[in-house]
């Protein structure tokens, strides 16, 4: 791969990884990003910060430095992170039911749920059973109530499936009743000032906008192996009723809202800068966050095949995704990275075996149904210069 000349991708690269940024810099050339930021620790040393193209297209608004843009999922490996730690510190058990702590939330056959379940995607509670607007979400309290007051969707512990916004509420719960305080006020006091789950106005100010056209998926979706399996997501994902139409369309909102990204949410509100997200694994495969053994403990492997919402299979630990298709990475990780992608094509990613902490925000939203190709590109030349 040559190198694509231009003033188009700015930042710092070690020689190392020159091949990062010839990954990069070839998307933007291939009109496969708007504006993004790439961030790369390598046994923690940052090794790739790097970032181009426009915050906002519209405008013409370059992406600066310390641009953030909103991760998406990203955020709910954030928010787990939060609950480990407590656990940790003896705050809470998270083998143990969560009535012991949530009375009401054993509420119609829920008196079973644990903790890890919360954490697992596995508590049947994938949707609100009613419409939920962006200002109500704002509201952690009476999210978390509401939730309590469901019927679950299928037996608690039973499977598992995608709690793609509703996650955040449940393992939110988790922190706002044992640290006293919200997730974002917990997770910048303890893990980075710069990690926005529930952000002021200058800092929306500075977000990038996001933009819907479609990415170019740049080589064969895994998911389209699957004989009529895409038949199946594009039928679900337009049908109002179906699983996965709810879990994803609930609130239903823009993220260029403000209301939004002040709104706080849990599972996928998150705004910050690849840098910031790379620095947090980078601590957390160190030891800084977590015990090693809590780490080791909360990336084991929960549930893996089926989902009940995304209909594809996938692999989750104690809020991290394991390597899957909505997970990709390459063949060095596959046994030890774990992390979280984001519905935009984001992704962070920690691999304590091979050292390496990756960040990657794009605003050009991605249109692969099993993972955006882009950062599993990034990732692919950042594990190849560890050599």
């Amino acid at each position: 791969m040559g190198v694509v000349e231009g003033p188009v991708v700015e930042g710092h690269c070690d020689p190392a990884f020159r091949a990062v940024r010839e990954v990069f810099a070839e998307q933007f050339a291939a009109g496969r990003q708007v504006g993004a930021a790439v961030a790369v620790y390598a046994d923690g040393r940052p090794v790739v910060d790097l970032w181009g193209g426009l915050a906002d297209g519209r405008a013409g608004k370059p992406w600066q430095r310390d641009t953030p843009c909103v991760a998406f999922s990203c955020t709910k490996a954030v928010t787990a992170t939060a609950a480990l730690l407590l656990a940790e510190r003896g705050e809470v058990d998270l083998a143990a039911p969560v009535t012991g702590w949530w009375p009401e939330f054993g509420a119609h056959g829920k008196e079973g749920v644990t903790g890890e379940h919360l954490l697992s995607h596995q508590t049947g509670l994938p949707a609100f059973d009613r419409p939920i607007t962006p200002e109500e979400a704002a509201d952690p309290a009476a999210m978390a109530a509401q939730l309590a007051g469901q019927a679950p969707e299928w037996t608690p512990g039973d499977g598992h499936g995608y709690h793609a916004l509703t996650y955040g509420w449940l393992a939110g719960e988790i922190v706002r009743r044992h640290a006293g305080t919200t997730v974002g006020a917990f997770v910048r006091r303890e893990f980075g000032p710069d990690l926005w789950i529930g952000s002021p106005p200058e800092v929306i100010a500075r977000a990038a906008r996001l933009g819907g056209r479609p990415v170019p998926s740049g080589g064969a979706d895994p998911v389209a192996k699957h004989d009529g399996l895409l038949h199946r997501l594009a039928e679900a994902y337009m049908d109002p009723e179906s699983r996965l139409n709810r879990a994803l369309h609930n609130p239903k909102a823009s993220y260029n809202n403000p209301v939004v990204l002040s709104g706080g949410w849990p599972a996928a509100g998150m705004v910050t800068t690849p840098r910031d997200l790379a620095a947090f694994y980078d601590r957390l495969i160190r030891g800084e966050i977590l015990r090693p053994d809590t780490l080791a403990e909360g990336v084991r492997t929960r549930v893996n095949g089926p989902d009940k919402v995304l209909l594809v299979d996938t692999s989750f630990a104690l809020g991290y995704m394991r390597p899957n298709v909505n997970f990709r990475t390459p063949g060095p990780g596959r046994a030890s990275a774990f992390g979280h992608s984001g519905a935009g094509g984001s992704i962070g990613l920690g691999d304590p075996e091979a050292g390496l902490a990756v960040g990657f925000i794009p605003n050009l939203m991605g249109d692969g149904l099993g993972g955006d190709l882009r950062s599993y590109e990034l990732l692919k030349a950042a594990y190849a210069a560890l050599g």
